[in-house]
């Protein structure tokens, strides 16, 4: 929603450091490690993402093995490049969905009430996995990324509505994920080995049981917003919500029409339905940044600023499909190819998840202290994305050298894994914190739920690539599929940094130049110096 439409006193614009908003005075810096002196607001915003993210890592650290196991374990007998596309598919499609999430709450339900449904309806979802019907997975996994999909832009749109300055709000997000890695290091060893030691469906409901506790507490406390965030900032009018029904429907028959020809054809299989995800998940992102650009609300300044901001998209494209192997290539990589006998103990695949998260849970601290001190603003953010995009692709060089040693029947030691998660890790931190900053900075702030659902959107494209990309470890050695990946993150990486400068000036405030022609043409949206729009 925009600060206009809030019955409070609205926040500062986000370029701002004024005392003024939900976001200032309250306490000490973001740097600070308590909760406590912090507002009710970030409590529970901490709290409710904290549950979340629980449920999310206890259910990714046993999809894929759970995928691959044979029926006659409970699990659904897929073969190892099918398992590794199904998780790619699923977060491409999670990611897919964030984009109508955002667009839900800027015109429908606004950003706090999309928030409970997106908790509610993962709920569901994780509990229809806990059940022990195979034949609803399907329906199960279409639960989780719907989903995540109303529920992950909009906990950010309520961050980004909530604080102000640019520093303040990255150092804010890199502390959320403090709270975010003490579930995220505990589900794995929980869920994890419920899962694989106990049954399938356990560990399943472990996740369900940690997202009802954090759907309770999140429609519990709506009134710590004082009024941000309860309406939508660009409401439909009557013939808008006619439109959207009709678009909606349409697309809806459209799906269900597909589905129906090709189950009925026989092609409708775990394959296909990966395949159908993945060239979803390419398409709609061209689509909905094309329309965004075009729209009659932009100005030619919010347009220069959203073509420069296309580095960030594509590049969040490349990071979250590099992540993603994570739960998909590495988890079958320490399934079959690392040793992890400690003292007669076999150690769970899954456990091996909770390294990242206990990596960020340390080193959040430092770099919440870091993006505060050295903000930089919009000219800092192609420098800190290439950082993350180069350390990710170096970890990736270690990968091929860890999978090259382990070519044929030999095994090789966790830590290389544990290093590589280590700097996924610190990119992490960078990458995610200093993305979600910068979109409050792009466009109008009655456009931030919009951003947040297509920078998500751009994500999704990375899961869909990275589901296809996956099957190429059956033709390829697993050494060069690394090396592949490697490569093409520095290459990414290595351009952003050197178009850094290029990229900084586009993503700038409205210039004089651009004031004065914008005012001459009477074209765009309303000038920008109003409060509403977030520039200045």
């Amino acid at each position: 929603m925009t600060a206009a439409h809030s019955p409070s006193p609205p926040p500062a614009s986000p370029g701002s450091n004024s005392g003024t908003g939900p976001g200032a005075g309250s306490g000490p810096g973001p740097g600070s490690g308590s909760l406590r002196p912090w507002p009710n607001w970030f409590r529970t915003l901490f709290m409710s993402d904290l549950w979340e993210r629980f449920g999310f890592f206890g259910m990714q650290a046993i999809l894929v093995l759970f995928a691959v196991a044979p029926r006659d374990e409970g699990g659904l007998g897929l073969a190892k490049a099918d398992a590794a596309a199904l998780f790619g598919a699923w977060i491409g499609l999670a990611f897919m969905l964030c984009l109508p999430g955002g667009w839900v709450a800027d015109r429908v339900l606004g950003p706090r009430r999309t928030l409970v449904l997106g908790a509610a309806v993962t709920t569901a979802g994780h509990f229809a996995l806990a059940t022990p019907l195979l034949w609803l997975t399907p329906v199960a996994l279409i639960l989780l990324a719907v989903g995540m999909g109303l529920y992950k832009p909009n906990h950010q749109a309520m961050l980004n509505l909530m604080f102000t300055g640019s520093g303040r709000r990255e150092a804010g997000i890199s502390l959320i994920y403090i709270g975010i890695q003490v579930s995220a290091l505990t589900s794995p060893l929980i869920a994890g080995f419920l899962g694989e030691r106990v049954d399938w469906r356990l560990g399943f409901a472990v996740s369900g049981t940690a997202m009802l506790i954090g759907t309770v507490q999140v429609a519990l406390s709506q009134h710590q917003f004082q009024g941000i965030g309860a309406t939508p900032g660009r409401p439909l009018d009557g013939p808008e919500a006619r439109r959207a029904k009709r678009l909606s429907g349409a697309a809806l028959a459209v799906l269900v029409l597909l589905l129906a020809g090709m189950a009925a054809g026989g092609g409708l299989t775990a394959g296909s339905g990966i395949a159908l995800v993945g060239m979803i998940t390419i398409i709609a992102p061209v689509i909905a940044y094309t329309v965004l650009y075009r729209s009659r609300e932009l100005s030619g300044s919010d347009r220069r600023r959203l073509r420069s901001f296309l580095w960030i998209f594509l590049g969040s494209t490349l990071f979250w499909s590099l992540i993603a192997q994570d739960g998909s290539s590495l988890t079958l990589f320490a399934k079959h190819s690392t040793d992890r006998d400690v003292l007669g103990f076999e150690v769970p695949v899954s456990w091996l998840q909770s390294a990242t998260p206990l990596f960020i849970l340390v080193l959040a601290p430092a770099f919440a202290w870091f993006l505060l001190k050295h903000g930089g603003g919009r000219a800092g953010v192609p420098a800190k994305f290439s950082a993350g995009l180069l350390l990710t692709g170096v970890s990736f060089l270690i990968m091929a050298g860890a999978a090259g040693l382990a070519s044929g029947e030999e095994k090789v030691s966790p830590l290389w894994l544990l290093v590589v998660y280590l700097m996924h890790a610190c990119g992490e931190l960078i990458v995610a914190a200093v993305g979600i900053a910068a979109v409050a900075d792009v466009l109008p702030r009655r456009f931030i739920a919009h951003m947040l659902g297509l920078l998500w959107l751009f994500a999704a494209l990375g899961g869909g690539a990275g589901s296809g990309l996956v099957r190429l470890i059956d033709v390829i050695p697993e050494a060069l599929y690394y090396l592949l990946l490697a490569v093409l993150a520095l290459a990414v990486g290595g351009t952003l940094a050197l178009r850094r400068h290029t990229v900084a000036r586009g993503l700038a405030p409205e210039t004089a130049a651009e004031a004065a022609a914008q005012a001459a043409t009477g074209s765009g949206s309303a000038p920008t110096t109003v409060k509403e729009g977030g520039h200045t």
